[in-house]
C-alpha cells in the first residue's frame, strides 16, 4: 500500500460534513470570511465572469453612471445646460444624453455647461469617463487574454476490472482543434478518517497512473489508476471503496499553442461519482473516408464491464 504523503496544501484537519475541496468548475471551494476587499479583487473577480455576466455588468456600470449624473444636471437645472423645457421627464432624458456625450467625450455641442458649477461636474464626468474605459479596455484584453480550459472532464469515474486487477478510472476530452501537446495529470487522493474522539484526519497518496503523460491530446484521454499492491485502495472491496470518504484532486496541465503558453486545469471527484462494474465506451470512429470522427456526446457513456 503506498504510503501517505505530506498535505500537499489543503489541510489535515477535517469534518464529518466536509465539502470537497474542488468544485465541478474547477475551483476552490473555500469561503473566505473578514476578507478586506480591494479594487485588484474587483478586477479579478470581473474577468472570471463569463462572457455574458462581464457585458451586462459593462452595460449596468454604464447606464447607472450616467443615470447618477443625469440627476446631479437635474438638480442644478436644465437651463445650466442649454435645456429649454418644463417638462420634467424631457429635461431628464436630455440630461441623461448630455452625461452619455460628456462621459465618451462625444460631445455633439447641441448642450453645453453654462457655469460654474455644472462645468465642474461635466469635468469630473469627463476625467471619470476617460478612467471607466481605460477600465473596460483592460478588462476586455484581461478576458481576451485570459488561458481559457479547452478540455472537458467525465462527469464519473468507473472502477472496473482492468487487465490482471482492477482500476479506477476517468476521462478527459479536448474540445478544440488547436494544438494541444505535452500533457501532463497528476492525480492525489484525500481520504478522511475518523479518529477515536470522533474528530476526522485527512490523509493524502499520490495515485500511481499507467500513464501520467501524452505528447499529442487532441481526441481524449482515458486516465487508469491500477489498483495493484502499490495503491491505497488495494486492502478495500468495491462495496467499502464506495463507503468511503475522500476525494480525488486532479490536475491536467498542457500547452496550447492558441495562448502560447502552459494552461493548468484542476478537477476532483468523490467516491459517490464511482461508478462500479461500469467502463467508458470509445469516443472515436473513423468514417468512409478514413477520417477520425470525434463524439462529444460519449463523453460520459459507459457501459456493463463485462469481466466483472
Amino acid at each position: 500500500m503506498n504510503k501517505s504523503i505530506k498535505d500537499p496544501g489543503l489541510g489535515t484537519f477535517s469534518n464529518k460534513k466536509a465539502k470537497r475541496f474542488i468544485d465541478n468548475k474547477g475551483d476552490f471551494n473555500v469561503k473566505h470570511i473578514n476578507k478586506k476587499k480591494s479594487v485588484q479583487e474587483a478586477y479579478a473577480y470581473v474577468i472570471s465572469l463569463s462572457w455574458f455576466h462581464a457585458i451586462g455588468f459593462i452595460i449596468a456600470a454604464f447606464v447607472i453612471i450616467n443615470f447618477i449624473f443625469a440627476c446631479v444636471y437635474l438638480l442644478l437645472g436644465g437651463e445650466t445646460i442649454g435645456i429649454k423645457s418644463n417638462d420634467l421627464l424631457s429635461v431628464f432624458l436630455k440630461s441623461y444624453f448630455f452625461s452619455v456625450q460628456t462621459l465618451t467625450s462625444l460631445g455633439y455641442g447641441y448642450h453645453a455647461p453654462l457655469n460654474i458649477a455644472t462645468g465642474i461636474i461635466s469635468s469630473v464626468e469627463a476625467f471619470l469617463g476617460l478612467i471607466f474605459f481605460a477600465f473596460i479596455t483592460g478588462l476586455l484584453y484581461g478576458k481576451f487574454s485570459k488561458p481559457q480550459s479547452t478540455v472537458r472532464f467525465s462527469d464519473k469515474m468507473v472502477l472496473c476490472n482492468y487487465k490482471d486487477h482492477r482500476a479506477i478510472m476517468f476521462k478527459v476530452m479536448s474540445l478544440s482543434k488547436n494544438m494541444t501537446v505535452l500533457s501532463t495529470v497528476k492525480t492525489s487522493l484525500l481520504l478522511s478518517e475518523e479518529n477515536k474522539d470522533h474528530s476526522f484526519t485527512n490523509r493524502f497518496f499520490e495515485l500511481e497512473l499507467e500513464r501520467s503523460k501524452i505528447t499529442y491530446f487532441s481526441t481524449s484521454w482515458t486516465v487508469v489508476h491500477p489498483i495493484d499492491d502499490k495503491s491505497p485502495l488495494v486492502s478495500y472491496s468495491n462495496e467499502e471503496i464506495k463507503s468511503l470518504q475522500g476525494e480525488f484532486l486532479i490536475l491536467l496541465s498542457y500547452y496550447d499553442e492558441s495562448f502560447n503558453q502552459e494552461v493548468h486545469v484542476a478537477n476532483s471527484y468523490i467516491f459517490d461519482d464511482i461508478l462500479v462494474g461500469r467502463r467508458f465506451v470509445r469516443v472515436f470512429e473513423y468514417d468512409d473516408e478514413g477520417q477520425m470522427i470525434l463524439d462529444h456526446e460519449k463523453l460520459n457513456t459507459t457501459k456493463e464491464d463485462t469481466f466483472a
